[in-house]
């Protein structure tokens, strides 16, 4: 009887353990879905069993929890070497790295319909051009997906977070990482961590603005104590905007910047245009023939060390404003704005950096101009700030 009754209080702890578990994960997968956060082993900081390991090669494509693996795939630990490569992973202890045309896949419940964007962090190592393919499965739009060419490094500790954005065709899609690459190394190939989701809504405009997310508050998911910023990718290689309402119409992305980590002009977020002219953004708006329509936007910098002079060009239909903005890198910001008569019902606003820029810093980062709080309203209507 001691021995049964041993036995129950076991199992009970057992069981009241699991449950006060499962609560946790609840909650934690109920906070990812409505404001964003990681994925289920996001950061893979759980990885294979030593069985499952041939070095640091996985050699079970279930070996790592939450993921399903094809190809060439190593896990790394960080400070591990290849060569005189020194491998560090911006998060954590764990990273994996895809080796030639290696993918990694993880199936998400989301809702049918829902916009949703994808935010992680990569690194590339040894190859010489390195891309990664994101898609979802199933997917009835044909452009869905995106090649995001990651050899160009924008940050100064070799890591850049990256967005891109998808709608869901199914309540369960499968998300996949892959690495198209054919380098002669198989082990060549971009490092992977801090893979998150956030679910996106799609700004209106209204009586007193035009455009839509003008003020940038909605956006991509940005990981905490990852300092950089988000990568937009340029239209050409993502259908979907991470950005709602804006369209990044150019060669170069752009970098999506939170308060906690840069100087914003108004809120939470705000877009530096870090490519010169091959970085801008474009959002098509309803307009009304004949009318009179005032474009007021800020221009500033992101305290991130980008001095010197940052030139922001803004294109309102056939209205051009150029605003110049000399930064010391600390904070700040200037308005604009550009007053144009609308000749159609559908115009377009447009703004790109008018030259490339540097950090002070000597690590060769590209930075630029910040824009922030963009509006436009007819001269009915006049914004009070200017």
């Amino acid at each position: 009887m001691i021995m049964m009754r041993s036995v129950i209080a076991c199992c009970l702890l057992i069981f009241l353990v699991c449950a006060a578990a499962f609560s946790s994960f609840s909650v934690a997968i109920a906070s990812a879905t409505t404001t964003g956060g990681l994925l289920r082993n996001g950061n893979f900081e759980y990885g294979p069993k030593s069985s499952q390991l041939r070095g640091r090669v996985v050699t079970d494509r279930h070996a790592i929890p939450n993921w399903e693996i094809s190809g060439y795939v190593e896990y790394i630990k960080s400070g591990q070497k290849q060569g005189d490569m020194l491998l560090v992973v911006p998060e954590g202890a764990y990273a994996v790295r895809l080796g030639n045309e290696a993918s990694i896949t993880q199936k998400l419940n989301l809702k049918k319909g829902g916009f949703y964007s994808i935010t992680f962090s990569t690194a590339r190592t040894c190859a010489q051009e390195e891309k990664l393919n994101v898609s979802v499965y199933p997917n009835s739009e044909e452009n869905d997906w995106g090649i995001l060419p990651v050899q160009t490094m924008y940050s100064s500790n070799g890591w850049d977070l990256y967005s891109w954005a998808f709608q869901a065709d199914a309540s369960v899609v499968a998300f996949t990482i892959h690495n198209p690459g054919a380098e002669e190394d198989p082990a060549c190939g971009p490092l992977l961590d801090s893979v998150a989701l956030k679910p996106l809504s799609i700004p209106k405009p209204t009586k007193d603005n035009v455009m839509k997310n003008g003020d940038f508050e909605e956006g991509p998911y940005v990981i905490p104590k990852t300092p950089g910023g988000v990568l937009i990718p340029p239209y050409i290689e993502d259908d979907h905007s991470p950005l709602p309402g804006w369209t990044v119409e150019s060669l170069k992305a752009v970098k999506y910047l939170d308060s906690e980590h840069f100087y914003v002009p108004g809120g939470r977020r705000a877009v530096e245009l870090i490519g010169g002219k091959e970085s801008a953004i474009t959002q098509i708006v309803r307009t009304i023939p004949g009318k009179i329509y005032v474009l007021t936007f800020k221009v500033g910098d992101g305290k991130n060390q980008c001095e010197g002079t940052l030139g922001v060009e803004a294109f309102a239909g056939k209205a051009v404003g150029k605003v110049v903005y000399v930064s010391s890198g600390k904070g700040g910001f200037k308005e604009a704005k550009v007053t144009f008569r609308a000749d159609a019902a559908r115009t377009r606003i447009s703004f790109l950096s008018s030259y490339y820029t540097m950090t002070s810093d000597n690590t060769g980062s590209l930075c630029g101009p910040v824009i922030d709080d963009v509006r436009l309203v007819s001269v009915r209507n006049p914004p009070t700030s200017v």
